[in-house]
């Protein structure tokens, strides 16, 4: 939380810088405000320059390959038109059929890579139970599938780290529409990593995600697709070896899910529902 903080180029809060920017820098394909932007987090962050720099110099030896052949003189016996032929619809049908064959294939591999995701998402009641025997559901059973897609993941678990918080605070806020923020768990032993915007059923959701020194992640998940009712306390549920604490408050539903147990996941949970109050 010590590193330079990316300022505002006017008076409208700064987009965090995302992967996606780095790379669009890279190719000058930002427009000039973002380009400014972009540059001076390059400065503040020399880890993230260094990438950049290695994808330029890539660039720079891409175009000197390529170069001769792009300057290659147009072969004399090259047609200027296409010649006309009737459409070939056996090589048509042909090319469908393989289309669909390769389509298959490709969404087995990927279901054999998601598998842990997609027998989240599909569990039956029996599989997803909250410790009362009531199914897991509704935000509740999405915060463990995100936890399960993004948890494990090492080189980037998520789209906007620790060292840009406020602006990660400020763009979370604005697409959710409320005051949304990171709680402080280092006095429990997490260290926050960053956090990303999810996709919901009807909007956006906020997903934070905390490191131990054990190697432990846990999410935090806000949203607000929650039931038209009143608060609920505490709830826990889990899959496999995902556990979840959630509960209701103030038209926000928020749920803790880690590989730790119920015990720590509830010291957790206490300690979030504390900083979440008004002061």
């Amino acid at each position: 939380m010590d590193k330079p903080q990316l300022q505002a180029l006017d008076d409208s809060p700064v987009r965090p810088i995302t992967e996606a920017d780095l790379h669009a820098y890279v190719d000058q394909q930002l427009s000039s405000a973002r380009r400014l932007q972009v540059k001076q987090y390059l400065a503040d962050h020399p880890e993230e320059r260094g990438r950049v720099q290695d994808w330029q110099q890539q660039n720079v030896q891409l175009r000197a390959m390529l170069a001769p052949v792009l300057e290659e003189p147009v072969p004399l016996e090259l047609p200027l038109y296409p010649e006309v032929q009737r459409f070939p619809w056996r090589a048509c049908a042909a090319s469908v059929v393989v289309a669909i064959v390769s389509a298959t294939s490709a969404w087995s591999i990927r279901g054999a890579v998601d598998a842990e995701a997609m027998r989240l998402a599909l569990a039956p009641p029996s599989q997803t139970t909250a410790a009362n025997g009531v199914r897991l559901s509704g935000f509740a059973q999405r915060a463990a599938i995100a936890h399960v897609v993004y948890s494990p993941d090492m080189r980037r678990p998520v789209e906007v780290g620790a060292d840009q918080e406020q602006a990660l605070v400020t763009w979370l806020t604005k697409r959710m529409g409320t005051q949304v923020r990171p709680p402080a768990l280092s006095a429990l032993g997490y260290e926050l990593i960053g956090g990303r915007l999810l996709p919901g059923e009807q909007g956006p959701v906020a997903q934070f995600m905390y490191g131990a020194g054990s190697g432990q992640r846990l999410t935090l998940y806000v949203t607000r697709e929650v039931p038209q009712k009143t608060d609920t306390q505490f709830q826990f549920g889990k899959d496999g070896p995902v556990n979840v604490f959630y509960w209701v408050e103030n038209q926000l539903g928020y749920a803790i899910s880690a590989g730790a147990d119920k015990a720590e996941l509830m010291r957790v949970a206490q300690e979030v529902y504390r900083q979440l109050q008004p002061s």
